[in-house]
């Protein structure tokens, strides 16, 4: 607006103040018209000229009429209904309708003039669930991140492998062999055959970068995402290649994605041999590696994208292709965090982090083989691939013992060497490298004791200084001697003050409840069947006891007063019955007056 029409226009507006109410409609509509300019064209030039009174705040501005509860169950069936891509099926409103239909919620206020329920607006509960922070648009708000650095150059490599969606290679018995780009109407979701046939022509694209310095090594290869295929491609990414291109060396740490063919045996097998620690990322973290995957979408703009304007014609021709941009880019483009080139920061890296890689032969068999079990023998030592490898400078460091069993690799630097893989105090693989054994013409240790000139033993192990310990403490002796003539002497373990069986002594046992029983009647096979005395018996027994014989009539009452015989303990008895004796007496006769 030039200074006219705002002067203009600021006129109108003070005008309008005075006007009385309903009287500005038809003012605004005339000088519209003069202006030549739209009602809404001229309020929008006034808002921007004039300063307008700012609205009443109503009184219940910023209230929360939602219950919380009421909340969370509206955002949970909006979460629910919510794709993988985050895109909402499901509306607020619709959501709403549900849950009050199912009688879940209330979702109204009450109106306080006529006590009338009225149904809360979808505004209002868009804006509630903003307050309580259940919008989904809140929820499916990215976590906060934690930012993570590298040490220096070659710490932190990341892989990721991409399928290049628009290429595939054609093979050379094919009349039109080359780099094709797949026609959308050939190659969409509904025809799968056309894809299953060029299922192995498809080109994947490899990206590894550098942590520290962001240099980017990229390979393609054909058919699919394999253990085969991550191997070598890491292989060539440590092998020296040239004078323009620095980036080598075997990386302290690799980062990749859960797949099985990034943490398949092959390529750990490889990584374990070359002392090289596996970091596998949690399923559905990208951003774990959020570098690589801005370097494969890097790759295929800049580079993928002219692709379709030159001829290629076999898998070589590619590579060479993406190493020559590769180069380029790597020494040309500034990184945005080091304000550096890739090459410029990476060649910072110094003799003890550039850790060179053995020949691509030793790599391959390295990564097809992989850790033994071997058990440590009495001498200390181990047998490897036909060969014995002495151990003994690991029982201080690694706490080895006889017997123990380890885990053993082939050295890749030195071909007279093992690897013992030990899992450290924080669970990662540590490597201790031990030396072949040698042995003279006549199979004897180099450097062996001579018999009746030297002698040396190995010192203890953990396990046999533990075992002195415990001789020691059981014996309450401060030396192993006094350990030993205390144990010569039968003094007792712990002298004495450690009672086995005070658990058995302590514990209280509980009263039971005696138990009603019937008795088994069995007969005593060891007792003597007593019987009754007869005739003769009684009378020659009682004839002692009266001093006379006895009559004819004493048989007789004996005979009804005992119908099953006189045992020899009732004679007694007997003879008080026949003379009216004690119990049997008649009683006396009183006078009464």
């Amino acid at each position: 607006m030039n200074a006219v029409i705002t002067e203009r226009l600021v006129g109108i507006a003070q005008q309008s103040r005075s006007l009385p109410h309903g009287g500005k409609s038809e003012f605004y509509a005339r000088v519209a018209d003069e202006l030549g300019m739209s009602i809404a064209t001229l309020h929008r030039k006034l808002g921007e000229v004039s300063v307008r009174q700012q609205r009443k705040r109503r009184n219940d501005a910023g209230k929360i009429v939602l219950l919380f509860d009421d909340a969370q169950l509206i955002s949970a069936v909006l979460m629910e209904s919510t794709r993988r891509n985050n895109k909402r099926l499901m509306s607020i409103q619709q959501a709403m309708d549900i849950l009050i239909a199912n009688g879940k919620i209330a979702a109204a206020r009450v109106d306080e003039e006529t006590g009338e329920m009225i149904r809360l607006s979808v505004s209002t509960v868009a804006r509630a669930l903003r307050h309580y922070k259940l919008h989904p648009d809140q929820l499916n708000a990215p976590a906060p991140v934690t930012e993570m650095q590298s040490l220096h150059p070659n710490h932190v490599w990341e892989i990721d492998p991409s399928l290049c969606v628009l290429y595939y290679l054609k093979s050379e018995a094919d009349a039109n062999r080359g780099l094709q780009v797949m026609d959308a109407d050939e190659f969409y979701k509904n025809k799968p055959k056309n894809l299953a046939r060029i299922a192995q022509d498809r080109v994947w694209r490899y990206v590894i970068t550098d942590h520290t310095s962001g240099t980017v090594y990229v390979e393609y290869v054909l058919g699919a995402e394999s253990g085969e295929n991550l191997a070598n491609i890491f292989i060539h990414a440590v092998q020296k290649r040239g004078e323009h291109d620095p980036f080598h060396g075997v990386p302290f740490i690799v980062m990749v994605d859960p797949g099985s063919a990034n943490t398949g045996a092959v390529f750990k097998n490889l990584c374990r041999s070359l002392q090289v620690h596996v970091q596998v990322n949690k399923p559905g973290n990208p951003r774990a590696k959020g570098q690589v995957e801005r370097m494969n979408d890097q790759v295929e703009r800049q580079f993928e994208s002219g692709l379709k304007f030159i001829a290629i014609n076999s898998l070589e021709e590619l590579n060479q292709a993406a190493w020559r941009w590769m180069r380029v880019f790597n020494a040309t483009s500034i990184h945005s965090r080091t304000k550096q080139t890739r090459y410029g920061v990476w060649l910072q890296i110094n003799q003890e982090q550039l850790r060179t890689a053995p020949d691509e032969a030793t790599c391959r068999e390295l990564a097809h083989s992989k850790p033994e079990s071997r058990s440590v023998t009495p001498k200390l030592t181990i047998s490897f691939k036909g060969d014995e490898y002495d151990v003994s400078s690991l029982i201080e460091s690694a706490g080895l013992f006889v017997g123990q069993k380890v885990m053993v690799v082939k050295n890749p630097w030195r071909q007279n060497a093992a690897q013992i893989v030990i899992a450290g105090e924080d669970g990662r693989d540590v490597f201790h490298v031990v030396e072949k054994v040698e042995r003279n013409e006549f199979g004897f240790r180099d450097g062996a004791p001579v018999i009746c000139e030297s002698y040396s033993r190995h010192a203890d192990t953990k396990a046999q200084r533990n075992a002195k310990d415990n001789e020691m403490l059981v014996m309450g002796a401060d030396t192993l001697e006094a350990a030993a003539e205390a144990r010569k002497g039968k003094h007792l373990a712990f002298g004495g003050e450690l009672d086995p069986y005070k658990p058995v002594t302590d514990t209280v046992l509980p009263a039971y409840l005696p138990k009603r029983g019937t008795a088994l009647n069995v007969p005593n096979p060891v007792q003597i069947e007593i019987k009754p005395l007869n005739r003769v018996q009684i009378g020659k027994a009682l004839r002692e006891i009266f001093g006379r014989p006895v009559t004819t009539e004493e048989y007789a009452s004996i005979a009804d007063w005992y119908p099953s015989g006189v045992m020899e303990e009732q004679l007694q008895e007997a003879a008080d019955r026949l003379e009216g004796k004690g119990k049997f007496a008649a009683p006396a006769l009183r006078l009464v007056g």
